[in-house]
């Protein structure tokens, strides 16, 4: 599949074009310049064009060499070193400015045909920054509006020789970074690998990678993809957006997303931040597994606890990684802390496991994608009921359910209604729906012991019903 890669100076419309293109709100849009930071990729439709294309940050030129608005700018000269095509894009109605002439400039340098485009010519506003393009000398300049979908039909006349594929070459739906490693064995189904784990397993695995700001979440992503793809440094809060990056790990697709770190929502003030928590609470519901990340200098502290709570309020597969663990003097007792302090603050994943990694020296990495893989695989098992209705009587026997309403409750039967999260539905007579809480997390402990479901999260639906499957008895 071709790729284009749109490019120009802060705040002159790439995200809302690159929004447009791929049919959806994928790139935070806000009037405050230089939002996007990370390249972001999509799936572009234009007519009958498919194509992939990137977004990338606002080029800004001649700062110092490691300052923040340089590293930005060679972020998206990258982009453009992936893509088949460069779109340039101008604001027409401010004008060419010179740093537009400066990256004209570059971009003639280079060795990839770039499309010039005169962004927000709506009505008559842009004229004359239209008739200014053509002093950059990239060609005749496209009027278009990305905002409001003028000059698309345009576009797609001059992209459409430029995204010919060569004969013989297939087209896709997307380009994955390979990892090393052979082809992982599928689980039995005796293990839980049934057929709605084989169907997940079509699909990429999407992997969330969440935390507070600057705890290592972009710089984990590049030590495992082998590439400095997203933007990092020393100051906090530098993804704003949720990237996606399609990868492949020993032989099985993965989503990759990187998102913004969340803070107390109490704090989070400024209208842009707050659409950065949002996407990233967008990026968690939509994902498969939650992968929180740590810092082993402040670990599980009560914003973390929050954020691993609303992984397991929305069900997702939960994995903490505690990041930054080449600074810990004394690890086993830092381990045994915060084991502590997860089975207080997160009982309702009873049983997970802390994994300690340096995204910095890559300690420990080869342990966290089988760690991933193993929770999305526990997310997604299916207990046969039989074994359940044996279960069930022993965990009965030992603790009887109390009185509710003053009538002993009574479970007759048990069955799993849903995966990923495993779900079940507990039939009772008439006060088990008044079941407290206490009592279904010693069922759930039970489960997560008996069916190697540690670490997952497990809903109940208990129902005054007779058991269906039970005979019926005489008057």
């Amino acid at each position: 599949m071709r790729t284009v890669a749109i490019l120009g100076r802060p705040n002159v419309g790439k995200s809302t074009l690159f929004n447009r293109l791929v049919g959806r709100r994928r790139a935070l849009v806000h009037d405050l310049p230089g939002v996007t930071r990370d390249r972001i990729d999509g799936r572009g439709r234009l007519y009958e064009l498919r194509f992939r294309v990137i977004d990338t940050a606002g080029i800004e030129l001649g700062a110092p060499e490691e300052s923040l608005p340089a590293r930005l700018a060679r972020l998206s000269l990258q982009g453009l070193e992936e893509a088949d095509v460069g779109l340039f894009l101008i604001d027409a109605r401010a004008g060419v400015t010179a740093l537009d002439r400066e990256i004209a400039a570059l971009l003639r340098r280079q060795a990839k045909p770039v499309l010039l485009l005169a962004n927000k010519c709506e009505g008559r506003a842009g004229g004359s920054g239209l008739a200014e393009a053509f002093e950059l000398g990239l060609g005749e300049p496209i009027a278009i509006s990305a905002e409001h979908g003028e000059g698309l039909v345009e576009l797609a006349d001059a992209l459409r020789p430029l995204l010919a594929e060569p004969a013989g070459e297939a087209a896709c739906e997307g380009e994955p970074v390979p990892a090393d490693g052979a082809a992982p064995p599928t689980a039995s189904a005796d293990e839980g690998g049934d057929a709605a784990e084989e169907e997940a397993q079509r699909g990429p695995l999407r992997l969330a990678v969440v935390g507070r700001p600057n705890v290592g979440k972009s710089s984990l992503i590049n030590a495992l993809l082998r590439s400095e793809r997203l933007l990092t440094g020393p100051e906090p809060g530098l993804t704003r957006d949720a990237v996606r990056i399609a990868w492949e790990w020993q032989g099985r697709a993965v989503e990759l997303v990187d998102t913004a770190g969340l803070r107390k929502k109490a704090r989070i003030e400024a209208p842009l931040e707050k659409l950065s928590a949002s996407a990233t609470i967008r990026a968690i519901r939509e994902a498969d597994v939650v992968l929180l990340l740590l810092d082993a200098e402040r670990p599980l502290e009560h914003q973390d606890a929050t954020i691993a709570e609303r992984a397991i309020e929305e069900g997702k597969a939960l994995v903490l990684a505690v990041n930054k663990w080449d600074l810990v003097a004394e690890p086993q007792a830092l381990l045994a802390e915060l084991r502590a302090r997860i089975a207080e603050r997160l009982d309702e994943v009873k049983g997970i496991q802390p994994i300690p990694i340096s995204a910095k020296t890559g300690r420990n990495l080869d342990r966290l994608l089988p760690a991933v893989v193993e929770a999305f695989r526990r997310w997604s098992r299916r207990v046969p009921t039989a074994k359940l209705n044996r279960w069930l009587p022993a965990m009965l026997e030992a603790h009887p359910p109390p009185m509710v309403e003053k009538k002993r409750v009574k479970l007759r039967y048990v069955t799993q209604v849903a995966t990923r999260p495993p779900t079940f539905a507990l039939f009772g007579n008439r006060p088990a729906e008044h079941l407290p809480k206490s009592y279904l997390r010693y069922l759930a402990n039970g489960l997560r012991q008996a069916f190697g479901l540690e670490g997952t999260v497990l809903r109940f639906h208990v129902r005054s019903s007779e058991n269906p499957y039970a005979e019926e008895r005489a008057d």
